[in-house]
């Protein structure tokens, strides 16, 4: 049997089988480019629109109680009395009609229902929604309920289409981010201006963006000046000022508000910043978090219990009574418990909790991206709300990353203007932002000529080169000291700062100090964290331990680790996860910029990456990505996810809650088909209100 891809209305595949062709999952939008019909070979039936089956439904609904219940079409009325005089048989004529009407309302509304019922029995899934409302309302018919069974067929439909309203109004919200993928770009080819598909443009090609056109691809400015928009990825509405002065990055999705540009595309379209967040949005739904995999399993175990016990009250007590109580089964026999089994089993419907949870964490996840926080699933959303330790690294996350040299001292000899010329030459290759601190305050202009040899990152140490024939050492103490340098001693430094020091032919040559600045918002982050409930708040640096102690006493760091390496970082991670209390209800999160940090960013309950839309590593490795630089995102998210949660269990609680109260009273005869009616549609769609309130809520 052949299989074709659909979506459900939370964006999930699922599968049609050709045999039956279901469209229960009718929550397919258009809008979406997802296919509402499968490719099968048979013909479908069009689908009537459900808000107009609904009141075509609804309005033969209420000329039928008109009918029944109206004074003056009852059997004793005047004008029936006068009309009986001359046609006998007139006196039956109501019933008739709202017999008939009763029946067309209940067919308008009730038939794809069944139909969908029939075809999960096909399919060997009995025990699903459609089947309750089947089996409830063709009871109520042939107990003489007519009213109560088109009831629950007309507030089953309604419930379904609010539920599908909810969902186009989370998705759409997030679906607007398509919105920030740009269908075309400028491309400059041979001296000309070609306009492409971004598909078609490759890395290292320059393009043309004008003034209120959107990039289409990541890259660097390489000519011109301007202000770009970056909201729609960062959710920040101050214009970022982006020049080919300070060769300026540019993503995908920023939009060119003044000036001409021209940009060296650094990534192919699959790899840019729009098509980054796009893919992480889009299947952020597929990762489940517990809560959701409980009410899946809920749901499974449930719905067959409470149809067993409908049918017990069906059967056992008219059974008991007709034995051993004669007299009352007179009063109570078969109708009245098929009845009150009818009423149990209309109730005890779990749609409230299988559509309103998952919806809850998509709406948690859509109001994140509006506020420039992706989280990659709703599990995630799950342990931020329970984040009682947050750990951060210090280097581009709680400080901007933008070094200045603050001191140069040299030794044996050595020059001040050497030593950081020769420094910084050896750095040359290098893009981490100290070098880019020393070629700054390097004036000269470094020489073509000058042979540079053999350059070698070493991970959490520092630099080794060989410039004009010299091998020099560039990096931290431990770098001197696993290579043994002569003439190096580890000296307290003068200032707050990094030290970078130098060694040249194995002989220590000096040391430079670079000076790092604390973030605007850091020191407000860390406060409301803790007034968040956030019990720990730790930082990690490989910076030495009085850098450290100076930026976490003026941010309110509680506890500092320094001098790390990114396995031990990984380490005091373990160490802190392995003391926490309460087992799994305090999380740790941990929050880095990606450059160093994809062990922890992994390790971690949650791994949160600062600013890290242009590391393709802390994507990877993250499990929430803050799309710009502010650590106050942080709060933001932690805020959303609590609001989210808060929903969950509130939602699951109101629901298990009235079902059970309803199904109690319908078992000992307190409740009718109306309050089931309500029990089931009226609490699925307060359920479904409440989740969407997620989205709208502001912070």
């Amino acid at each position: 049997m052949e299989k074709h891809e659909q979506h459900n209305h939370l964006g999930e595949h699922i599968h049609c089988e050709c045999d039956c062709c279901e469209h229960e999952h009718h929550h397919a939008h258009d809008e979406h480019n997802h296919e509402k019909h499968c490719d099968c070979e048979h013909e479908h039936e069009e689908e009537e629109s459900p808000l107009k089956k609904i009141l075509i439904a609804g309005a033969i609904f209420v000329l039928a109680l008109l009918v029944e219940h109206l004074p003056v079409f009852a059997s004793d009325s005047p004008l029936m009395s006068s009309l009986a005089k001359n046609f006998p048989s007139i006196g039956n004529f109501p019933r008739l009609v709202y017999g008939i009407l009763y029946l067309a309302a209940y067919l308008v509304c009730g038939r794809d229902v069944i139909k969908g019922a029939v075809r999960n029995i096909h399919k060997r899934n009995v025990f699903g929604e459609q089947f309750l409302m089947t089996v409830a309302s063709v009871g109520a018919i042939f107990v003489g309920e007519f009213a109560e069974a088109v009831a629950v067929m007309l507030f089953y439909n309604l419930g379904e289409f609010v539920q599908d309203y909810a969902v186009d109004r989370s998705r759409d919200s997030i679906s607007a981010l398509m919105d920030i993928r740009p269908d075309r770009a400028t491309v400059i080819r041979d001296g000309k201006a070609v306009v492409v598909s971004p598909e078609e443009v490759g890395i290292g090609e320059i393009i043309e963006v004008k003034p209120g056109e959107r990039v289409p691809l990541d890259g660097i400015v390489t000519e011109g000046k301007s202000f770009a928009d970056t909201s729609a990825l960062t959710g920040e509405s101050v214009p970022r000022e982006v020049s080919a002065e300070n060769e300026s990055e540019v993503l995908a999705g920023f939009v060119n508000q003044t000036g001409l540009l021209k940009i060296r595309v650094t990534k192919s379209y699959g790899e840019s910043a729009v098509s980054r967040i796009l893919n992480l949005t889009e299947t952020a739904s597929e990762v489940k978090s517990r809560s959701e995999k409980f009410i899946a399993r809920f749901a499974r175990i449930y719905t067959p219990i409470v149809c067993f016990a409908a049918l017990a009250v069906a059967v056992l007590p008219p059974l008991f009574l007709q034995f051993f109580m004669p007299d009352l089964f007179v009063e109570y026999g078969w109708s009245v418990w098929i009845y009150r089994a009818l009423t149990f089993l209309v109730v005890s419907c779990p749609c409230a909790l299988v559509i309103s949870v998952p919806l809850a964490f998509f709406c948690g996840i859509g109001a994140s991206s509006k506020s420039g926080v992706l989280i990659k699933g709703s599990n995630f959303v799950e342990v931020l709300s329970k984040a009682k330790i947050a750990v951060f690294d210090k280097t581009g996350t709680l400080t901007k990353g933008i070094f200045d040299v603050a001191e140069v001292n040299p030794a044996n000899g050595m020059t001040a203007e050497e030593l950081l010329a020769i420094t910084t030459h050896a750095e040359s290759y290098s893009n981490h932002p100290i070098s880019k601190s020393l070629k700054k305050a390097h004036h000269c202009v470094l020489c073509d000529a000058l042979k540079i040899l053999a350059p070698e990152e070493i991970s959490g140490f520092g630099i080794r080169a060989v410039v004009e024939g010299k091998t020099v050492l560039a990096g931290n103490a431990k770098l001197m000291e696993s290579k043994h340098v002569a003439g190096f001693s580890k000296n307290k430094q003068s200032i707050a700062g990094t030290i970078v020091h130098v060694a040249v032919d194995g002989v220590y040559s000096g040391n430079i100090v670079i000076s790092d600045q604390e973030k605007d918002d850091a020191k407000q982050t860390i406060g409301s964290l803790k007034k968040l409930g956030i019990k720990e708040t730790v930082m990690l640096t490989g910076d030495t331990e009085a850098t450290a102690q100076v930026v976490a006493e003026n941010l309110g760091i509680d506890t500092v680790y320094a001098d790390l390496l990114p396995e031990d970082k990984v380490q005091k991670v373990e160490e802190i996860m392995s003391r926490k209390t309460n087992g799994s209800s305090q999380k740790l999160i941990f929050v880095g910029d990606g450059i160093n940090d994809s062990p922890v960013l992994a390790r971690a309950d949650a791994g949160i990456a600062m600013g890290a839309l242009g590391s393709d590593a802390a994507i990877e490795a993250a499990d929430v990505v803050i799309m710009d630089d502010k650590p106050s995102r942080l709060l933001d998210a932690i805020k959303i996810s609590r609001r989210t949660m808060n929903a969950v269990w509130q939602n699951i609680y109101a629901s298990i809650g009235i079902k059970v109260a309803i199904m109690l009273l319908s078992a000992v005869g307190l409740g009718n088909l109306w309050l089931a009616v309500f029990g089931d549609v009226g609490v699925c769609i307060l359920a479904v209100a409440n989740s969407a309130r997620v989205l709208k809520k502001s912070i």
